[in-house]
């Protein structure tokens, strides 16, 4: 039997608050043997004074071994086994930012990419550039793609490097491969099939066909002149948190992929003002959203993001800067507050990766825990020992004493 429906049997409404505290990314690895991690590395008195009056332990978010993309990553988080409940990060993209996206169609998550005069990758993420540079090239795009093969093109703006595209016609199927070769120095992969059907094969030759129009079309800019496609998807439909889980789900989050994910499992997704780097916003939300919900999914980025960029100081900054808000979050008094990350992406590898991330609990009826910081090594002394990312829930649940008796 499916998790899920065992904790749907048990779940029970109480007026008590979960929140969940998610730092993208948040994991990380020494600069050399013997060094500190990140976090580690980091000054954070009020995550270390919460380690000392909570418990720590360590989560595997997918499977060990496994380094997990955001998509699987959260959903384990949310209780969902990541191995049933599949989705690609074009629908999460396409759902996150309220595109046109409808039963047949198919979304793929795009990254504008630098590419030298030999078609190779040199930059994957094309410098970063702002959302308004962004939403220039996504227009002129508009303007000079419409369709291909009989198929309707639409492209949406996400944020920087990244944006959408939805394909709509008759016959697409989702089981195809990325174009994003996840390196510099190569050129980008083709789009195939992963299997024979010709819905799948239908896609990956209109994929292929965009890749060259896109290059085309972008060949008089400095910077951002390709594309690199990846999580090509269909609409998905899962179960609901408000019907498994008994409760009232909220998210606060900036990038939209994290809000597809959060509209996928039913939470409502809370307006938030300002960037991802003025937390001002994300804290007003919860702020003024505290009395209507009983479960927060808060989610910060930018640990995750510097990782990638390889910026191991700036990480630190970033957690750093999450510390000095924690003492607003424990201001509203939540019954159950886990920190946590949905994957460790470590600067040195510029990278997602399969490494264990930390897990902070602050809730009632904890036991005597010797951790003392909010650290990778810390937290493999504490008293919550190792979990996978969907025994999450369930503890979170437990402890807020939503989840009844299991059995006679």
């Amino acid at each position: 039997m499916d998790m899920l429906q065992v904790v749907a049997e048990l779940a029970q409404k109480t007026p008590s608050k979960i929140l969940l505290v998610v730092l993208d990314g948040v994991g990380g690895l020494p600069q050399e043997p013997g060094g500190p991690t990140e976090l580690a590395a980091a000054h954070t008195p009020n995550l270390d004074g919460l380690a000392r009056e909570g418990a720590l332990g360590l989560l595997t978010p997918v499977y060990p071994g496994l380094a997990p993309g955001s998509g699987p990553g959260h959903l384990a988080l949310f209780g969902y086994d990541p191995f049933r409940y599949r989705v690609g990060r074009g629908a999460l993209s396409a759902i996150g930012i309220g595109a046109d996206f409808r039963d047949g169609d198919v979304a793929v998550r795009g990254n504008f990419a630098t590419l030298d005069e030999a078609g190779r990758v040199v930059d994957r993420r094309a410098g970063r550039p702002s959302d308004e540079e962004n939403a220039r090239v996504v227009s002129k795009l508009r303007s000079a793609i419409q369709g291909l093969e009989g198929v309707q093109v639409s492209f949406y703006t996400e944020s920087e490097h990244r944006f959408l595209v939805v394909l709509r016609g008759e016959g697409l199927g989702e089981q195809v491969t990325d174009t994003d070769p996840q390196r510099t120095g190569v050129a980008p992969l083709l789009a195939q099939a992963r299997a024979s059907d010709a819905p799948s094969q239908r896609t990956a030759q209109v994929l292929n066909l965009l890749t060259e129009r896109i290059r085309a079309v972008l060949s008089d800019e400095p910077r951002i002149n390709g594309a690199l496609f990846r999580g090509v998807s269909l609409r998905p439909r899962f179960p609901q948190m408000s019907e498994v889980y008994q409760l009232r789900p909220a998210c606060i989050a900036s990038y939209p992929m994290y809000k597809g994910l959060a509209s996928l499992v039913g939470m409502e997704v809370l307006p938030v003002e300002g960037a991802e780097d003025a937390p001002e916003g994300k804290l007003k939300a919860l702020r003024e959203n505290w009395s209507r919900f009983d479960f927060f999914y808060l989610h910060f980025k930018k640990t995750d993001a510097t990782g990638e960029d390889g910026n191991f100081a700036e990480k630190v900054r970033k957690i750093e800067a999450f510390d000095r808000l924690l003492p607003e979050l424990l201001a509203l008094k939540p019954e159950v507050l886990a920190i946590t990350g949905d994957h460790a992406t470590p600067s040195v590898l510029k990278a997602h990766s399969w490494h264990p991330v930390p897990l902070l609990l602050r809730a009632p009826w904890l036991r005597n825990d010797p951790a003392q910081r909010f650290t990778e090594d810390e937290a493999a002394r504490g008293s919550l020992g190792h979990l996978r990312g969907v025994e999450l829930m369930p503890l979170l649940m437990a402890h807020a004493g939503k989840l009844q008796k299991y059995g006679a």
